[in-house]
């Protein structure tokens, strides 16, 4: 449970901020109803708890030339410490690799990692992925098209 008390007004900030993170202190305190410097402050308070960890570009893949989405569920050989740490390590080094998560069921990690196309997977998988430290298992799901994505947080379900 955070330990940060969020309000109505910072629920109302994070919620601009996630539809336009551009907006200037000027505009983001006119949309919620707070003149600029209280506002600052609040958007401060919020960067310094770590509720807000940065601002970024949402880049359109296909245009920049990474056309092929990859979900990867990943089987380590054993649940040890050492071998989930070299793992996660190695996957840190990855730029490929856009998100990794510990999950339960079949796979121990899932990866998101975006390239250019089929053959750009392929190299991958067979130059990196299968290489990395402990991997016993890799089942690769393509995705075919993307209905959803960079959707902002619910924030509707805080209290």
């Amino acid at each position: 449970m955070p330990t940060f008390k969020l309000d109505a007004i910072d629920r109302r900030i994070l919620a601009a901020l996630q539809r336009d993170a551009r907006l200037t202190n000027v505009q983001l305190a006119d949309e919620i109803g707070l003149s600029p410097s209280p506002c600052l402050r609040r958007v401060r308070m919020l960067e310094e708890a770590g509720i807000i960890s940065g601002y970024h570009a949402n880049l359109n893949r296909v245009e920049v030339g990474l056309g092929l989405t990859v979900f990867v569920g990943v089987k380590v050989e054993r649940h040890h410490d050492e071998t989930a740490t070299a793992f996660r390590n190695a996957v840190l080094t990855l730029p490929d690799v856009i998100s990794c998560h510990l999950v339960s069921g079949e796979a121990d990690f899932l990866l998101q990692i975006v390239v250019p196309d089929l053959a750009g997977y392929e190299r991958l998988l067979l130059e990196t992925l299968l290489k990395l430290p402990g991997v016993s298992d890799i089942r690769s799901n393509f995705a075919i098209q993307t209905v959803k994505a960079h959707a902002p947080l619910p924030l509707h379900h805080l209290p």
